[in-house]
């Protein structure tokens, strides 16, 4: 029964190198945006230094406990990327972002890292400091999957999933399932707990992107309706001087229905110009104003 529960927890650990791998890289989209622009508007680099924190924590648990091969090699890449995506986004950020960003550095994996180390290294022996390291890799790995709500609060105020990697929350999502299934698997609560909330808030951001996504979409086509207002016909009386009518919207979407219904043939319109007949019999047409097509 061991053995079985061995095999599937290595499965699980590859499908989650595997997965976690791709989350990894799923950022790569929003760094070729910021390169395309030139400038990290709108992006912050909160998610991707705590990434990176989090991932040199995972690395010094596995080297105080056994059989972690598989974390080791994925938070080893994940220190690798990290550290590249930081790198990108101080080379492309704004003054103050940048300034922001280095403080974070300094204070979470230089200051941070370093007195996490130094403590567990003096005040704990043996199995007493892999369990404290465990707790706060614990805590920290919450952090990783709570750090994204920043964008998830700016989706809200602006109403725009412009700025919220959809990938990445499905990633994270799939992520979340391979490794607590994994921790459950090898009996290591600090490698299953967090990723039960991962889950949670990997669905809630997803559910997020769709509903403001449509609503989005929803506000562009509103946007366009004008434009469709084109080579419409306005009716001039070259005999009357009264203003038409001011139009109002809902008299311009009849408008373009209208328009649309004799386009497709759905209405035939007979043309009547100069007091001419109009092809119906005893239907004379005195004083008719004259048709002409406005260009947009």
């Amino acid at each position: 029964m061991a053995a079985i529960s061995g095999h599937w927890a290595f499965a699980f650990g590859v499908l989650g190198n595997i997965v976690s791998f791709i989350v990894f890289l799923s950022p790569l989209p929003t760094f070729y945006k910021i390169y395309k622009k030139k400038s990290t508007e709108g992006y912050q680099s909160i998610p991707y230094v705590v990434a990176l924190f989090s991932s040199m924590l995972w690395i010094y648990y596995a080297f105080l406990k056994t059989n972690t091969t598989l974390i080791i090699t994925i938070n080893s890449f994940g220190c690798f990327i990290e550290t590249i995506y930081v790198g990108f986004y101080l080379f492309y950020a704004p003054k103050k972002a940048r300034v922001q960003t280095v403080k974070m550095l300094l204070l979470s994996v230089v200051g941070g890292f370093g007195v996490i180390v130094l403590v567990t290294q003096f005040l704990f022996k043996g199995a007493a400091r892999g369990q404290a390291v465990g707790w706060i890799c614990l805590v920290f790995s919450l952090c990783v999957f709570v750090a994204p709500l920043g964008i998830v609060r700016q989706v809200i105020k602006t109403k725009s999933v412009e700025y919220m990697p959809l990938l990445l929350s499905v990633f994270l999502t799939l992520s979340a399932v391979m490794w607590f299934f994994y921790g459950l698997l090898v009996k290591d609560i600090n490698i299953a707990i967090p990723n039960v909330l991962g889950f949670i808030l990997g669905i809630f951001q997803m559910v997020l992107y769709i509903i403001y996504n449509k609503k989005e979409k929803a506000n562009l086509k509103e946007q366009k309706l004008p434009e469709k207002i084109q080579n419409h016909v306005i009716i001039v009386d070259e005999n009357n001087s009264q203003k038409l009518p001011e139009l109002t919207e809902e008299r311009i979407i009849d408008i373009v229905k209208l328009g649309s219904l004799i386009s497709s043939g759905k209405i035939h319109v007979a043309s009547c110009l100069h007091n001419s007949t109009c092809g119906v019999e005893a239907a004379k047409v005195e004083n008719m104003p004259k048709l002409q097509t406005a260009e947009a």
